[in-house]
């Protein structure tokens, strides 16, 4: 079995505990208007086109069978309607100005990679962590090179929404040690406006995970205008704090690192020149959440909790 693998991440420190290698799945059944990773949102090969890195030189020209790249007044154009993303260009670009995005690997050849930094994950209590994209869009994939780190005994962790049937997502929870949990809304109406999708499932499929025998980890990104009032981080800490199982409740500041990739993929970012939240919105958020989370920790940037008696 093979799937389609956007990047794989050495050395993260933000997705789950200890030193971890975040393997990248490609296709997401959510559309949230912030995502930082569009690369991963379609489930087939895309190709970028970085234009600062062209050098000029016409092999993209010369080997595209459909004529989708011209060299015009010095300036490479690309004319994505004719773009079937064979990759011939790609494969000619010294320059890596032309990169397809999606490569088809094994659950063999991922875990070789992930295996390679397997001394960093025994001294930090790191291991792999299995994100897009959503996961779940390649479950049968995902579930296999679960079980291949499992049975390397590498600590496997899956970054997911949940925002499918339970019965879809089990035999993944059953392969992974840990599961990191994106809520982004807790009210219905807004979840639909900039996920396009019912958030139902998601709140019910989190509190099914407070009954299972792995630990869990829920996380907001705080998006300015649509998620980052007191109430609607307070709401999902609440539904954290009811899993038993659960670690703590992070708030992950959205970024704008995104937003070069749109343009790379021939895409508009859906939102704009928006700007990251401030240091002090975190902070109150962060005493909003803990406000609701009870006993259970909030982590946010520059949040600095009172010790709970």
């Amino acid at each position: 079995m093979s799937g389609l693998v956007t990047d794989i991440q050495r050395f993260s420190i933000h997705d789950g505990p200890g030193i971890r290698t975040t393997v990248f799945l490609k296709g997401c059944n959510l559309r949230c208007r912030w995502c930082h990773n569009p690369e991963t949102i379609d489930a087939a090969p895309q190709l970028q086109f970085f234009p600062a890195r062209c050098i000029g030189c016409g092999r993209c020209v010369e080997v595209c069978p459909r004529g989708a790249h011209e060299l015009r007044d010095g300036r490479h154009v690309l004319d994505r309607s004719r773009c079937t993303v064979c990759g011939a260009c790609a494969a000619e670009c010294c320059a890596e100005a032309l990169v397809v995005v999606g490569r088809e690997m094994t659950a063999e050849e991922v875990l070789a990679d992930v295996a390679a930094d397997r001394a960093f994950y025994e001294t930090s209590g790191g291991g792999a962590t299995l994100s897009g994209g959503e996961p779940l869009c390649q479950r049968d994939f995902a579930v296999e090179l679960a079980r291949a780190c499992r049975a390397a005994g590498i600590h496997t962790a899956v970054e997911t929404a949940m925002a499918c049937a339970w019965g879809r997502a089990e035999p993944l929870l059953a392969a992974v040690d840990m599961v990191l949990l994106d809520v982004k809304l807790a009210d219905e109406a807004a979840h639909r406006r900039w996920t396009g999708a019912s958030n139902r499932q998601v709140l019910a499929n989190a509190r099914r995970l407070g009954t299972l025998p792995l630990r869990v980890i829920v996380r907001t990104p705080v998006v300015p205008g649509v998620n980052d009032a007191p109430a609607a981080v307070a709401a999902i800490a609440a539904v954290a704090a009811e899993l038993p199982n659960c670690d703590y409740y992070e708030l992950l500041p959205y970024h704008r690192l995104g937003t070069g990739k749109y343009e790379s993929l021939g895409m508009v970012c859906p939102m704009g020149d928006l700007q990251p939240p401030s240091e002090e919105t975190m902070r109150t958020l962060a005493a909003a959440a803990a406000a609701a989370a009870g006993r259970l920790p909030v982590r946010a940037p520059g949040w600095e909790p009172k010790a709970k008696n």
